[in-house]
Order: C-alpha cells, then structure tokens, then sequence
C-alpha cells in the first residue's frame, strides 16, 4: 500500500486534513507527498477517531482506512517505554504490515513517534532489539506478536490506540482467537478502531466484544465492483495455456496472475520465463526476504508480472496493475472478486482475463451468474493478436476466435 496509492482525486465536497483536526506536522507531511483532500472514508472517520470513539469501519482495501485510523493513532498516542507500545495495528499478513508500515512510518517522524513492524518468517532476534530499543506504534501479525509477547518483548498494558485491519480476511486465515486473545491483554482504557470489508458473522461477534459504543461509518465502494472492470474469459487449450498468459503479460506493463496453489506458482513463473516473460511469485512457502523482492519489484515496476497464490495477495493495494489473469479460475464469485480487485482502482479501468479449459466451462459460468455477467467465452490460441491488447476489443458477439 504505497502511499501514492491513497492518494485522492480532489474532491470540493470533502473537506481537507486540516479542516478535519489533524495537526500542522502531519498536514505538512501530507502535503509534502501530494495529499491534499481526504479520501471518502477518511472524511467520515479521522474526526471520530481523534475524538476518541470507538471507530467500526466498513471498507475494502484500496479505499484509504490506512490514513484512516493512522492519523488519528499518530496524534493521540503518547510516547512509549521499551517493549510497552501506545499504539497497537493487528493486520493478517507479513505484506499488510509492510505496507502499513510504509505508509505510517514518514507521518510517525513527523511528530516525534517511532512505528515498528513485527511479522512471522523474519528474524524474532532483530524484531526484539527494535521493541527494546522503544516502538510507540507496533504494526503485527498476530502470531508473531504473541510469540515475542510469550519473551518478553512485548506487552500490550500500556496500549492506549487497537486497530484491526482486515478482520474479515483474519476471520478468513482463522486469526480471530489471536487477535481476541490479544486484545484481552490490552490491560487499559483505550481506544479501538476496526476496519473490515464485511461486519457479519466472526467479525460482528469481534465488534461485539471489544468495541464499546462504537461509531459506524460505511463507505460505498467504487471498486472493484464488476462494472469497473472489462471481463475476458478466455476458452485454451492445455498445451497452449501458458503461451496464451505469455503473449497478455508481454502486452500490458504490469500483469498480476492467480493461480490456486503455491508449488503452480513457481511452475509458471519458470514456465513464463522460458517464454521470455519477467516474473516473480508470491507465496507462503518462499523466504520472507524473497517475497518482500518480489513485491517490492512489482510494486515499483522493475518486475512486470507477478505470481500470486490468493492468501499470498490479501491485503496487497498495488498501483497500476493493468490486467489480472486468473491463470486458475477462482473458487467462487467472491474469490474472483477479491483478486481482481487488484485492478479497476480508484476509479482507473482495467481488464481482468480468466483463462478457462474446455472442462471448467460449466463451474466459470456459475461464477458469472453469480456476479451477474453474460459474458461470451471466446476460444484463443496463443498466436491471436488480440491478446497483446485485451482492452481493445469487446467479447461481445464473439465466437470462437
């Protein structure tokens, strides 16, 4: 989540950061990385969270909840003793946190706060040098923070500021009894904000046991909805199905594929390198320093496609990707919503291709139905021209190609 990616359009109607209570430091941080006007989410909410309520936020990723709940936890927390964090953000994975972290870490400078990330798959040893040495905001994985909690090295009594990002994806990667067993150790009054795609189920009975009156803000999201996006589903053939995502990645400058598990995703990325294609994976099974490359090539644009099983990618609000291939068609309606949502953000169009095998034609059209699309699937081979260039034409009418 670059900050450039929370980036607002202006917005008369919204009011600026200023006008909202934040502070004259943070404001000129803001201004010194392009932000001027507040994204929907952040107007309705920076002023209830410095006020200090209880904040349950309804909003999906990519709509700017980071500055959201950051600029009211920068302000209001104080500073912190070594190991004892004022200010506590729990998001389900090691990118999530990364991300957070960037976007935080500048604004905590600006006004004398110090932001450390802790997450599974790195060296416990240098996270527990960072908390020693004073952290007033820690932004964790849950495993990870009650491991270095069981040493020592943290604890959450002094905790002033909770924020949940993402529930509803920790309540998917069955993180919710950490994160309750967590925030149970949260000793203090203080304050807790809450911020999730949906608040039914696992997260209404979180919201219901750790929030305390809660203000309740939802942002009608512009995307990803399946009218921001142009839809191509793509009928190959075993043999060529890995050509045909060659020929689209080598047509768009930033491609982000899906497949279903973590040992397809290495075998493609081998497979689209012998086809001269630049890509790189992410998934559960590769070294933390591994991923962070990845993503971060990808994010910056040195690396052009990027490989990614789906729980490798929640979380991930990456600029400009172009197209999303659904290398592997997803599970269900949600899951195709989920990954390409990647795309079509903030309001920029973008193509999201699935590529279907003559025996999942039947399960594709479910999925369509269910996100109500009536979509052809047009039949391609590797060799179509069409391919370099998804958005130009329109699947409407087509027949096989």
């Amino acid at each position: 989540m670059t900050q450039m990616a929370e980036r607002p359009q202006q917005d008369a109607r919204l009011p600026t950061f200023a006008e909202l209570g934040v502070s004259a430091a943070l404001v000129a941080e803001l201004e010194r990385q392009g932000i001027v006007h507040p994204f929907p989410v952040q107007a309705l909410t920076v002023g209830d969270g410095l006020a200090g309520r209880d904040v349950c936020g309804k909003a999906k990723t990519g709509s700017g909840k980071t500055l959201a709940f950051g600029l009211p936890l920068l302000m209001r927390v104080s500073k912190a003793a070594p190991g004892r964090p004022r200010g506590l953000v729990l998001v389900p994975t090691r990118e999530l946190a990364l991300q957070v972290g960037d976007v935080l870490g500048p604004l905590a400078a600006a006004v004398d706060r110090r932001v450390v990330v802790v997450y599974g798959g790195s060296d416990i040893e240098r996270q527990m040098k960072k908390l020693r040495k004073g952290a007033d905001v820690v932004v964790a994985t849950p495993g990870r923070l009650i491991d270095l909690g069981e040493r020592g090295a943290a604890s959450l009594e002094d905790v002033e500021v909770a924020v949940l990002d993402e529930a509803d994806r920790m309540a998917d990667m069955g993180f919710l009894p950490q994160v309750d067993w967590l925030l149970r150790r949260v000793a203090g009054a203080h304050q807790t904000m809450l911020f999730s795609a949906t608040l039914d189920g696992d997260v209404d009975r979180l919201v219901r046991r750790h929030l305390r009156d809660p203000v309740r803000h939802e942002v009608a999201s512009e995307s990803p909805t399946v009218d921001s996006m142009e839809h191509r589903f793509l009928q190959v053939h075993q043999m060529d199905k890995v050509k045909v995502a060659a020929a689209i990645c080598r047509g768009a400058g930033k491609v982000l594929v899906f497949v279903r598990t973590k040992r397809g995703a290495d075998r493609l990325v081998d497979q689209l390198r012998r086809e001269g294609v630049r890509a790189g994976a992410i998934h559960g099974d590769l070294r933390q320093s591994s991923r962070e490359q990845a993503l971060d090539q990808f994010t910056t644009g040195r690396l052009p496609v990027l490989v990614a099983t789906d729980v490798a990618a929640r979380g991930l609000d990456i600029e400009d990707v172009e197209v999303v291939v659904h290398f592997d068609p997803p599970e269900d309606h949600k899951a195709y919503l989920h990954r390409s949502g990647r795309t079509a953000r903030a309001g920029d169009a973008g193509v999201v291709a699935t590529l279907v095998l003559w025996d999942q034609i039947l399960e594709v059209e479910r999925i369509q139905k269910r996100l109500g699309l009536a979509v052809p699937i047009v039949e391609v081979f590797s060799n179509d021209r069409r391919l370099a260039d998804l958005a130009s034409w329109s699947p409407a009418g087509e027949g096989a190609a």
